[in-house]
């Protein structure tokens, strides 16, 4: 019974290395090597987010790499594999998502609350400016500030 575990637990740990492989891609030329390389750092992972697929081990991107290496062997371009990821999975695929409409929001927030924030500023500040020019300095105003300066020179001279 003893050698049967041991044998059992010899066979599940070497299976498990099995599973540890390194995957090995074959082209027929440079070109298409640099491509499937170039696109693996540029594609992002949809379940690991922040990960290429060149770098995440996630069934997707396992699935995803070897998908692009099939697109790639078949003579496909690098913008029809960009492509067809973004229709499959949508521009969250990439790393730099292009501009349209759904993304405008994201590139242009940032810069109209700037826009909106500084204009607030300025606004409120002319405001200030005009309600203290607003004021009249009439001349009732005039002597009590005299009286009161004269007050005080003659509290110094005592």
């Amino acid at each position: 019974m003893k050698k049967w575990f041991i044998a059992l637990f010899a066979v599940l740990t070497f299976s498990m290395a099995a599973q540890a492989t390194i995957e090995v891609y074959e082209f027929e030329n440079l070109q298409q090597e640099q491509q499937f390389k170039e696109l693996g750092n540029t594609l992002r992972c949809p379940k690991c987010q922040n990960n290429t697929i060149a770098d995440s081990n996630a069934e997707l991107a396992q699935d995803l790499r070897h998908k692009v290496y099939e697109m790639t062997k078949q003579g496909k371009s690098k913008d029809e594999i960009v492509d067809y990821m973004i229709a499959r999975y949508g521009n969250f695929v990439t790393y730099n998502p292009p501009f349209t409409v759904a993304t405008s929001i994201l590139w242009l927030g940032p810069l109209a609350v700037v826009v909106l924030g500084f204009g607030i500023i300025v606004l409120r500040s002319r405001k200030t400016k005009k309600a203290a020019t607003d004021e009249q300095w009439d001349q009732d105003k005039e002597q009590r500030l005299k009286a009161l300066l004269d007050e005080e020179n003659n509290g110094d001279k005592q």
